[in-house]
């Protein structure tokens, strides 16, 4: 174990923005348990996310669909426990935020009472009036384009998106409508390598990659 990163001081909000103005790489991790939790944060990653991967990883489901928020809230929770400085990044699950940025708010609520710093969820375009919603009652939001995986039905299955230019047009706009309501970070999936580094260039926050290139 790292004495310097064991001891380290917590990651902030206000760290990670600083990071990123700085040009510094921001290291994030998928985790579901305090074991990890504790391991990763030991070894220095700046945020734990809590993902509703989960319900593949963990549990076998063919999709992330079938995660309840009370499933969510339960990982949350060990994450939280086993880490002790960097910033842990919740998901609302599928069903959980759809409804009403009320139910969005509601369903935040449980995961940071269960030990979230931020709460992503995914999809652009309506998604901004949630964002908004929650950022003035306090609640960051870790925004999610490109591929995301609750709507993989409709989306036609696991494929990269943004491939045709009005689907990249799209992604971009969506992406900074997002940055303009609060999102202070965005998650972008399985998209181009060029159009992820587009969004990452244009964007005033953090942007994290999963599968969309070192260009985020």
């Amino acid at each position: 174990m790292n004495a310097t990163t064991s001891g380290r001081k917590p990651i902030t909000l206000h760290r990670l923005r600083e990071m990123h103005a700085q040009g510094e790489p921001i290291a994030m991790l998928t985790c579901y348990d305090a074991s990890f939790a504790r391991v990763l944060d030991d070894a220095g990653v700046d945020c734990l996310l809590v993902g509703d991967s989960l319900g593949m990883v963990l549990q076998g489901a063919a999709s992330t669909v079938p995660v309840t928020l009370a499933e969510m809230a339960y990982h949350t929770r060990c994450v939280a426990q086993g880490n002790r400085s960097a910033w842990v990044i919740g998901d609302l699950p599928f069903g959980s935020y759809q409804q009403s940025p009320t139910q969005a708010m509601h369903s935040a609520v449980t995961l940071m009472q269960a030990g979230a710093h931020m709460v992503k969820f995914e999809g652009g375009g309506w998604t901004a009036e949630t964002v908004r919603f929650l950022t003035e009652r306090g609640v960051p939001v870790c925004a999610h384009l490109g591929l995301t995986p609750q709507s993989v039905h409709a989306l036609g299955g696991y494929r990269v998106q943004g491939r045709n230019d009005d689907d990249a047009a799209t992604l971009k706009q969506h992406a900074g409508e997002l940055a303009e309501a609060g999102a202070a970070m965005l998650v972008l999936e399985l998209i181009p390598a060029a159009l992820a580094g587009e969004i990452t260039q244009a964007l005033p926050i953090p942007v994290i990659g999963i599968g969309a290139s070192k260009a985020c």
